[in-house]
């Protein structure tokens, strides 16, 4: 059974940095697409950034130049290395994980706020 598990969320002051993680129960190799995820109170999920498992990776315009996502095959690992960090961050922040075959999987999400 396929598991996601984030870590390192927390508060952070403006213009600080956090680094997120996902445990995967499984090796990495198993998903062709991984990616970060945010949803803030009252708004809709947002999609923040994305790799392949060619490391391809792309990000949504507001994090460009500020967030890096990562995937550590040997650890199961992926990560998002968050920098300046601000106020409109703050959010719930999940990882999902999609399979070649088209299953797909999330995480419990992990909180992550920026105060001003």
């Amino acid at each position: 059974q396929v598991q996601l598990a984030e870590s390192g969320g927390g508060l952070v002051q403006a213009g600080g940095s956090l680094r997120l993680s996902c445990a995967a129960s499984v090796s990495l190799f198993n998903f062709n697409n991984m990616a970060w995820y945010r949803q803030a109170p009252g708004e809709l999920g947002e999609l923040v950034a994305q790799i392949n498992s060619g490391g391809v990776t792309n990000y949504v315009d507001s994090v460009q130049g500020r967030f890096a996502i990562s995937r550590d095959n040997d650890k199961n690992t992926m990560y998002l290395q968050m920098l300046n960090l601000k106020p409109e961050d703050t959010a719930v922040y999940y990882c999902k994980a999609l399979t070649s075959s088209g299953g797909t999987y999330w995480g419990q999400g992990t909180q992550v706020t920026v105060s001003s």
